[in-house]
């Protein structure tokens, strides 16, 4: 059993070490918000924070989130940022299929701690490599813009 700190709990997991933080969170954990989209970090679906930083949990195995802190989608709507985000994402109609929408909050949640009134040069490169096969680009920045305009 590997104990994993998910969402501020610690919680057991029945996996080999080597097993992608995102099948643990799936499989063994039941939180399926995080999505699985290239098995290859590519495409950001499978965006975590560890420690508040943003990770592709495709590729990241449990062994290295062993004593970290791993955030998920779940945890969003009672977090200031996520919640500020998600509402942001709902007023701009941001999803359309919706299957990079959790991955892409990710991402953008640790752009605005860390950036309070991004541009959007700094919008992109928060975002690049959270790809968006809607093509929702446009609606994601407006929404990212939003959402540091409610939080100032």
């Amino acid at each position: 059993m590997i104990t994993l700190n998910v969402n501020g709990r610690d919680m057991q997991v029945d996996a080999d070490p080597s097993t992608p933080i995102l099948w643990a969170l799936r499989d063994n954990l039941n939180l399926t918000g995080t999505k699985f989209g290239c098995g290859a970090a590519l495409c950001g679906a499978c965006t975590v924070h560890m420690n508040g930083a943003p990770v592709r949990s495709c590729v990241t195995p449990i062994a290295a989130a062993v004593g970290q802190k791993i955030t998920t989608i779940e945890a969003m709507e009672n977090d200031v940022v996520g919640k500020a985000l998600q509402d942001a994402w709902v007023r701009h109609d941001v999803p359309q299929c919706g299957y990079c929408q959790s991955g892409q909050v990710m991402s953008a949640a640790v752009l605005l701690r860390t950036n309070k009134h991004p541009t959007d040069a700094d919008i992109d490169g928060a975002m690049n490599g959270n790809i968006c096969r809607c093509g929702t680009y446009q609606r994601i920045r407006a929404a990212i813009k939003d959402a540091a305009k409610t939080l100032a």
